[in-house]
């Protein structure tokens, strides 16, 4: 995902005392400490996910559509991840991935944007949930492995972890990100293989109702980009994610999830 950086300041001027706009060293409150939320699989393993303390990235936050990705997952592993590779792009606690590996995924890629506090935190994640060998010089030669990714960019070195392409991909609540649909798209095409039954799973809540047409614009550009769309569920959560947010309390208690494909065309023997 890309970030654009701020604008710089002007240069200094010398002969200005630029102390006088010096913010005090209380201005701004402190970095929220990192958190632990929980969530129980179907066989009552209770996973302890770890979330970074406040990103720009939102990766401090265990969304809904991650919770609803999982459950998804666990309704039917035979048909979803047991035995498939798996990438998840933009995915915080990694929890869909977490609970593919558990399900019997036979390569599992989780990523998020390259920062180092984020990356390391799949790791922990991981690592909590059993998944990773004993020594830990064997992490990158296990069956789910942590990377950074930017959303669109050169998927070389993911590749490398599934020649051809993966059988499975998850972007859960990921589509607030207005700007970065391009590039989300761009990720789908590069990186799902192209067979009858690799799918890219899109779970999403609209966290800003007003702007819900805006989430939704994505699959009309995954269409523009030659690929099919289902949808495939609708979830009513017992409450929003946030308390006392604007907007549509129906709306935003609702978790959807969606299939994206390619065409019958463009599959490969």
């Amino acid at each position: 995902m890309a970030i654009t950086p701020s604008t710089p300041p002007p240069p200094a001027d010398d002969n200005v005392d630029t102390s006088l706009f010096d913010e005090p060293e209380d201005y701004y409150p402190p970095t929220p400490p990192p958190t632990v939320s929980t969530h129980t699989l179907q066989s009552g393993q209770v996973l302890n996910l770890h979330l970074v303390g406040h990103s720009p990235l939102e990766a401090h936050h265990l969304w809904n559509g991650s919770r609803v990705c999982s459950d998804f997952f666990e309704a039917s592993p035979s048909t979803t991840v047991q035995n498939r590779t798996v990438l998840e792009i933009g995915a915080g606690a990694g929890l869909p991935s977490i609970t593919a590996a558990i399900l019997g995924a036979k390569k599992v890629v989780v990523t998020d944007y390259p920062d180092p506090d984020l990356v390391v935190n799949l790791w922990k994640n991981c690592e909590e949930a059993g998944l990773l060998p004993a020594d830990q010089k064997d992490w990158e030669d296990g069956k789910i492995v942590a990377d950074g990714f930017v959303w669109g960019a050169d998927p070389t070195p993911l590749l490398k972890r599934a020649p051809g392409g993966f059988d499975v991909l998850i972007l859960a609540d990921l589509l607030f990100r207005h700007t970065e649909h391009g590039n989300m798209v761009k990720s789908i095409r590069d990186t799902l293989r192209k067979g009858r039954d690799a799918k890219a799973y899109v779970f999403f809540s609209s966290y800003r109702p007003w702007l819900q047409h805006k989430d939704l614009a994505f699959f009309d550009l995954v269409r523009e980009k030659g690929l099919v769309v289902e949808k495939i569920l609708e979830r009513k959560m017992d409450r929003p994610l946030f308390e006392n947010d604007p907007g549509d309390e129906e709306v935003l208690k609702t978790v959807t999830g969606w299939v994206v494909t390619w065409p019958e065309s463009e599959w490969e023997a």
